[in-house]
């Protein structure tokens, strides 16, 4: 276990689930890859999970000198931040609850292996 790099975007304000379909796309793929993939999907959530790559790759470059095609995603997790609570009027005075739901987005980069 070598060297780990790590950038947490936080309060996210988009579901979880949403951003699973992109993190599960790029987890274990080198960063150079992994962006590349990421400009061209046409997900919403592509964004906010490029951001967090590029910014964990600034911290390698900019903290260990670590060059960003030296490194891949070792993990990716989005998880489960803030839920908004809202409520939308229904028929006879009821209130239907709308649940708007936050994510927090974790990258891990590591070192590739030479063999």
């Amino acid at each position: 276990m070598g060297l780990e790099i790590k950038a947490v975007a936080k309060f996210i304000p988009m579901s979880p689930r949403k951003i699973r379909r992109v993190v599960d796309l790029i987890r274990e793929r080198p960063v150079d890859e992994a962006l590349a993939l990421l400009r061209f999907l046409p997900q919403a959530a592509a964004r906010p999970v490029t951001k967090a790559v590029e910014s964990a790759a600034a911290n390698a470059e900019d903290v260990h000198g670590l060059a960003k095609s030296d490194l891949y995603i070792s993990r990716i997790t989005a998880d489960v931040g803030p839920t908004l609570k809202r409520f939308r009027a229904g028929a006879r005075g009821r209130a239907k609850p709308i649940l708007k739901r936050g994510s927090h987005i974790t990258v891990v980069l590591s070192e590739l292996e030479e063999e």
